[in-house]
């Protein structure tokens, strides 16, 4: 299914959904204390093969001319879980409603994990 807008009398703009999850994967990539976007188990597995997807980890949901995006993201330890998820909402349905006009009714956001490299990464700095 592709999201359709009568913009003018030349006839209809049609986007298609793998659109809007890249869309949506940038703009979830720009929010500090997002460590990765994850596909679950099945995109995980995909990707440990060599099959790589650049929207991996967000979900489109297309209706009339609306939808609801999920967002399946992994953390970076020591940030307000709550604060980074509502900054991914925001930044989604900005981004997506910027680019396609398509309005975003719902941005879904789930936290499958926390990155703790860079922890390590620091504590192993100061140990040298």
């Amino acid at each position: 299914m592709e999201g359709e807008m009568n913009l003018n009398e030349f006839g209809q703009i049609k986007i298609a959904p793998e659109v809007i999850s890249l869309i949506a994967s940038m703009a979830v990539n720009e929010v500090s204390g997002v460590a990765d976007l994850t596909g679950g188990f099945t995109g995980d597995m995909l990707e440990k093969v060599g099959v790589k997807s650049p929207a991996k980890g967000i979900k489109v949901q297309l209706g009339e001319n609306e939808v609801l995006i999920d967002a399946n993201i992994v953390v970076d330890y020591g940030v307000s879980i709550p604060e980074v998820a509502k900054e991914v909402q925001k930044k989604v349905k900005l981004s997506v409603e910027t680019m396609t006009g398509i309005t975003v009714t719902q941005v879904n956001v789930h936290v499958q994990g926390v990155n703790f490299q860079k922890e390590v990464k620091d504590e192993e700095k100061v140990k040298k």
